[in-house]
């Protein structure tokens, strides 16, 4: 059986599970988890399959994510755990919360709605799709390279992160590009019959995020009876980056 990376900040038996975005690793979030920890947590920064120090396969859907979960907890003798999910990371939240809600305490999900959205990502997986390692052998010419396709540095930046020496003079990525270029048209759940998750819930969201609109609510107050909605100030998608220590202090309350 095949089990997700994870580094763990903490060591307290209350658990919580970061659940990164498409593209992401649990390492994205390590800043985050240290505060978390020292407040009395164990942090799961957790890789999904085809990302990071995680396992690669073809088999990919957001079913087969939240059964990792389910191993990985197993795994680790993990009864009972507290999860948050960003982007991608939320929508694998919301499933895991309808299918094990018994395995949950709490779920903040960040900066994602269960709805349609148009697919985006073509051009970033394309960048990344077509770099050629065996010509571009250093993170300067990757990046140059992206640059022809993404112009927020701040995403190159990010993408960067994926990057690693598979030998001392070959570079590569830690994601199994092939697989998630496949995936780009299918990032969206709908929800065929409602979650009905009545536990604590968190939702998070920037106020200059194009991924979520006010009009969205009834969405998440129909799955999650027991949830409170805050607007993260100063902040896009990426709200735990743009505004840290505001989003840092409404996760711990929350979850204390």
């Amino acid at each position: 059986m095949k089990i997700l990376h994870s580094n763990l900040i903490g060591d307290s038996n209350r658990d919580l599970f970061i659940i990164h975005g498409f593209l992401g690793m649990g390492d994205n979030w390590k800043t985050h988890a240290k505060k978390i920890a020292e407040k009395g947590f164990k942090v799961h920064l957790i890789d999904l399959r085809n990302h990071g120090k995680s396992f690669w396969s073809n088999d990919f859907s957001f079913e087969i994510m939240v059964e990792d979960l389910y191993k990985y907890a197993e795994y680790h003798n993990i009864k009972r755990f507290s999860i948050l999910g960003h982007s991608m990371g939320g929508n694998i939240c919301m499933l895991f919360a309808q299918k094990f809600p018994e395995l949950l305490e709490k779920i903040i999900i960040v900066d994602i709605i269960p709805k349609q959205y148009k697919p985006h990502h073509e051009s970033i997986l394309s960048g990344l799709k077509s770099i050629d390692f065996d010509k571009i052998k250093s993170r300067k010419l990757v990046d140059n390279h992206l640059s022809k396709y993404i112009d927020d540095e701040r995403v190159r930046q990010f993408l960067l992160k994926n990057l690693h020496w598979v030998d001392e003079e070959s570079l590569g990525l830690k994601l199994n590009i092939e697989v998630l270029f496949e995936f780009k048209d299918k990032l969206s759940i709908k929800l065929k019959k409602e979650i009905n998750f009545d536990k604590p819930s968190l939702f998070l969201y920037g106020d200059s995020s194009v991924y979520v609109d006010e009009s969205d609510f009834p969405i998440l107050y129909a799955n999650f009876p027991n949830i409170e909605i805050i607007k993260v100030p100063s902040s896009g998608h990426w709200v735990h980056a743009d505004n840290p220590s505001f989003f840092i202090d409404k996760t711990i309350n929350f979850l204390n």
